[in-house]
Formats: structure tokens, C-alpha cells, sequence
């Protein structure tokens, strides 16, 4: 399909229990976005359904397959042009997989080889795969991958301190919110400095040096557990903690696993919540609330004046994602930490448009 025409595709973003959706029309050189919503709460009796004159519908089938079934619904009393394509947010395609490519039963069975490296986010993607496969069984399916953006980082970045051996089975730092990162280097367009830090804050968070428009540099690793304190997972710990938990707990990988992705972060410092809007109601009262703000900011500080080391300096300072494009205060705290580096001027808060880096992305892996 030539890039000349138009290009219509539904792009589908899957968290583990949400699922945004879209359809855009992508030209040589402009995406229009048609329609957009978002399914939350996915397998709970809150599960709903919010889309462009539908505002929190209740879903009665709260399952992968009751969304999709749902989004068909929408999509054909919307009015909207014939899709050409749906795209996936896809965050990890293992130590093969980077670009995007079109989803065959070779690519799914990568994909599911790969689970083991993002067990929060891989397999909820692959369940809207396989749900969007059969429901829009006549078009083609792309994935696109958050580790795409970083998978030309430098050996000095990506290669962790490990044996050969290891590393030989992948083990290496991947780099995630790679899509939101293209986004922004696309917002910037031609105003794209060469020395630029992107911070990344919502519920999952990083922080990724830019140089040139490329990856040099990026706080999480292997998995999108590490780096920065996140909603509900630990970041970077020492590796001893998980020897002794394992030794003198007796915790087993799952229970680790739950530990790091689900427990730990704002939650386990706070253990009152893992969004920041309800720490900030309780910071006045609650000194752990306000310690896990303030440990939150003091992380995200630390991994920007990391990756100002990376640059040599700064040129750019750009937030992204829920809390860095609408939480000022806690970019406020962060920022007060860097006066040393002469950040005022140098800062924007760009959105986050995810969304329609996956429909280019499929557009062009139609071409």
C-alpha cells in the first residue's frame, strides 16, 4: 500500500487491565486522529467502556474479548473510513524482535517466548492480539515495540555487568516507553535540540537520554521494573535484597515477582495508594504519603543528572505521561533539585501521543 494514500488504522495501547484504542488516518506526511476511547478496569465489576459520545459505559462482559466485540459495535455505527490495518503497543519483543513487523504465528510465537521478560504487560498484549485476529480476522495485524526506540543504544549502555554466556541469551538493558519517546522526537520536529532528556512519569516511569535523536542512554533494564520508583514497582533495588528475600524469606520467583511489580513503588512506601493524586491529599497528614512523593521526585532527579552525564549537558528537558504532563508540583520539586544545571528555560511538557506513533508505525510497515 503506497504511503501517497491514506492509510486508516485502528491502534490498540494494552495495559494490564486497560485497553486505549483509536483510528487514525496516516498520510505521507500528516496522521489525522478520527475517533479514540479507552476501556478500564478490565476484569472487575467496574470494567467500562468510554469512547468518542460514549462516556463510561458500563461493560458487561469485562473480558478481552467483550472489549473487542465492543469496539466493532462502536466502530460500525461510528461512520468512520474502512480500516486498513490494527497496530498493537507491543512492550517487549525479547532479544529478536524490535522493529515493527507484521503479526504472523512465527511472531506470536516469539512473542510468547518473550512473556518472560515483561510478565506485566506481554501477556495482555497478546490476549488483545489474538482477540483483534479473529475479530478483524481480514486485516492485517502489526506489532509495534516500545524497545525499538533504544535498540541502537551503545554497547556502553545496553550491556549489563554480567558473564558472557548471559548476555550471549539476551540478557541485556532493553529500554522501554520507546513509543512515547518517538513521540516526543517527532513533536519537536525540527526544534529537536541534540542534547535531550525525556521523562517519562506515570504509573510505569523512566527516564531516556537523547542524542541526536537517538537512544544513548535509559533508566530502566531488562524489564520495565527497573530504574526510577514507579506506581506499584520497586525500580532499581540492590540485587542482595532479592538473595536475602529468596535465602531468609523463602520467596520463589512468583512471589518476588509480585513483590517487586505489584507491592513495592509509591504503594509499598506510602501503603496507602499508587497514584500520586491520592498521595498528594494525603501528604499533609501522612508522613509515608509524603515520603513517597518526595522519594518518587528525589529517584526521577537523580536518573535526569545521570543522563546529563551521558549528554555532557543539556539542552532539553522534556515531561511526558499522566504525572509529568499534568502534575506541576511534583515537576516543580523535581526541577528545584536542578538548579545547578540551569534548567529554567530549558523545560516543556509534551503529551504522550503513543497512540499515534503505533498507527504511523503500522502505516509504514504497510507501504
Amino acid at each position: 500500500m503506497a504511503m501517497d494514500r491514506l492509510t486508516t488504522v485502528l491502534a490498540l495501547n494494552s495495559g494490564s487491565s486497560s485497553l486505549k484504542f483509536g483510528v487514525y488516518q496516516v498520510g505521507a506526511e500528516a496522521i489525522e486522529t478520527l475517533a479514540s476511547g479507552e476501556a478500564q478496569a478490565l476484569g472487575s465489576a467496574e470494567a467500562s467502556f468510554s469512547a468518542d459520545g460514549i462516556d463510561g459505559e458500563n461493560l458487561a462482559d469485562a473480558s478481552i474479548g467483550g472489549v473487542m466485540r465492543r469496539i466493532e459495535q462502536w466502530l460500525q455505527k461510528a461512520g468512520l473510513p474502512a480500516l486498513n490495518a490494527v497496530g498493537h503497543r507491543v512492550v517487549h519483543g525479547g532479544p529478536q524482535l524490535f522493529k515493527p513487523c507484521r503479526i504472523d504465528d512465527k511472531v506470536l510465537e516469539q512473542l510468547n517466548h518473550a512473556s518472560a521478560f515483561a510478565p506485566l504487560h506481554t501477556p495482555a498484549a497478546l490476549a488483545v492480539i489474538t482477540e483483534a485476529r479473529q475479530h478483524f480476522n481480514d486485516l492485517p495485524q502489526v506489532a509495534c515495540f516500545d524497545t525499538g526506540f533504544h535498540a541502537d543504544m551503545p554497547a556502553l549502555a545496553h550491556t549489563l555487568a554480567l558473564p558472557h554466556r548471559l548476555r550471549e541469551q539476551g540478557i541485556r538493558r532493553y529500554g522501554f516507553h520507546g513509543l512515547s519517546c518517538a513521540s516526543i522526537v517527532r513533536q519537536l520536529g525540527e526544534a529537536l535540540p541534540s542534547r535531550l532528556v525525556i521523562v517519562h512519569l506515570g504509573n510505569g516511569a523512566s527516564v531516556t537520554a537523547v542524542k541526536q535523536g537517538r537512544s544513548v542512554d535509559t533508566s530502566m533494564g531488562l524489564t520495565p521494573s527497573g530504574g526510577i520508583i514507579m506506581g506499584t514497582r520497586s525500580g532499581d533495588l540492590d540485587p542482595g535484597v532479592l538473595i536475602y528475600l529468596m535465602r531468609e524469606q523463602g520467596m520463589d520467583a512468583q512471589a518476588l515477582e509480585q513483590l517487586i511489580d505489584h507491592q513495592s513503588g509509591l504503594l509499598g512506601i506510602s501503603g496507602v495508594a499508587s497514584d500520586m493524586r491520592k498521595l498528594h491529599e494525603t501528604a499533609s497528614s501522612d508522613p509515608q504519603s509524603a515520603l513517597a512523593i518526595e522519594m518518587f521526585c528525589q529517584a526521577a532527579r537523580k536518573q535526569i543528572a545521570a543522563m546529563v552525564a551521558v549528554l555532557e549537558g543539556l539542552d532539553l528537558l522534556v515531561f511526558t505521561g499522566g504525572i509529568g504532563e499534568h502534575d506541576t508540583p511534583v515537576r516543580q520539586r523535581i526541577c528545584a533539585g536542578l538548579g545547578w544545571l540551569e534548567v529554567e528555560g530549558k523545560v516543556r511538557v509534551l503529551p504522550s501521543l503513543e497512540d499515534e506513533e503505533i498507527a504511523r508505525l503500522s502505516a509504514r510497515c504497510m507501504a
